[in-house]
Parts: structure tokens; sequence; C-alpha cells
């Protein structure tokens, strides 16, 4: 009876552990996200985020090697957040319309009200951080930063010749351009939504770009 006990429960215990261990390395990457983001990457220590975590120094290091693996694991984290957020509202916004140009403007109106939360609820911008302290971060992770920027652009300027192939351009138009328009508008947004505490800033901004797309491609 105890073997048969122990069999049952054993994979439960284990998952429990598990689980566990998932949210001590997500609070530590939560914690570290903060940090760095406020202060930056060299004035982020190991010691503050383990009392802050309420662990020990083991436990950090049972989850990163070390602060240059915990940088690296808070970017790709960062970049595959974005990436599963833009694919959700890109595949509801082509549930919604089978035309490119209006699942796209579907697609900024979901766009512009997540940046509202996305404002509220985070410090600032990995992205910018991570590029505007360029000498403190390794090749491995800059270059993650630079890979989540060019995919970003490299969505949007596929659904933007969709859309041109479906609908001319009513003037003078680079699609790579306006594909980075988007991109300028959420990196720098967040940079002025914090200079001026206006959570809504951005979600303007997208607005107005989305009134822009429609000009180009529909004159109206």
């Amino acid at each position: 009876m105890a073997d048969q006990l122990q069999e049952k429960t054993a994979p439960e215990v284990q998952s429990d552990a598990r689980s566990k261990g998932e949210r001590t390395r997500d609070r530590l990457l939560d914690l570290a996200q903060e940090a760095v983001i406020r202060k930056g990457v060299a004035a982020t220590s190991i010691e503050e985020l383990v009392e802050a975590a309420g662990i020990t120094k083991s436990g950090f290091f049972y989850h990163f090697k070390d602060k240059t693996d915990l940088a690296r694991q808070l970017v790709e984290r960062y970049a595959e957040r974005n990436r599963s957020l833009l694919a959700d509202m890109e595949a509801r916004a082509r549930e919604l319309s089978d035309d490119p140009l209006h699942s796209f403007l579907i697609f900024l109106k979901l766009f512009a009200e997540s940046t509202e939360e996305h404002v509220s609820a985070h410090p600032g911008c990995m992205v910018a951080t991570v590029t505007f302290q360029d000498l403190m971060w390794d090749g491995q992770t800059r270059r993650i930063t630079t890979d989540t920027v060019l995919d970003w652009r490299a969505r949007f300027l596929r659904w933007l010749e969709e859309i041109a192939e479906a609908y001319p351009p009513k003037a003078a138009v680079e699609l790579t351009d306006l594909a980075d328009t988007l991109l300028a508008l959420t990196y720098g947004g967040m940079t002025l939504a914090k200079a001026l505490e206006d959570t809504t800033g951005i979600s303007r901004q997208v607005m107005m770009y989305r009134e822009t797309v429609r000009l180009y491609f529909t004159g109206r």
C-alpha cells in the first residue's frame, strides 16, 4: 500500500515542485525587469533580487548561471511575450475580417487598447533599455533585441504588402517606412508616456496611425 501511494503521489509532488520553481524564476525575472529598466543592468545586483524574492543565493543560481544569464533570459522572455501578444492579436483580427486592410485596422485598434495596459503595468521598454545601455549587455542579448525589432517590422511589412496588393496606395509611400512608423510610435511612445505620465499617449498615436493607413490605401 505504501509503495502504491508513493507511485501515485510522486508525480504530483514533482509537478508541484516544478511549478513552484517556475514561479520563483518568473518572480526573479519580474524583479529584474523592473530594476533593470529603472536603473540599468550594471546597478542591479543579485543580492537585491535575492532579498526581494525572499530566497537564498543558491536559489538564484539554481535558475541562472550568473547575471549575464539572467539578463539574457529576461530579454528572451520579453521577446517571446511580445511575439505571442502580436500573434494572438493578428489571429483575432484576421478571424474578424478576411480583407487585409480591414483586418489590419482591427489589429491596430486591439494594439492601441493593449498599449494602455502595458504602460500601466510596466515601468518601461526593454528594447529601449538594451539599446541605450548596449555596452552593459552581451552580444547575444543585444542580438535578441535587434531580432525582436526586425520580427515586428517583418510582421507589419508582410501585412502592408498584402494591403497594397488589394488596395494600391493613393499616394507615394515606402511600405517599410510605414511599418517602421508603428515601431517608432510604440518604442518612442513608451518614453513619452512615462515622461508625461500619460497612459493613453501611445494608444492615441496608434489610432492616428490607423487613420493614416486608411487614407493611404482608400483615400478617405
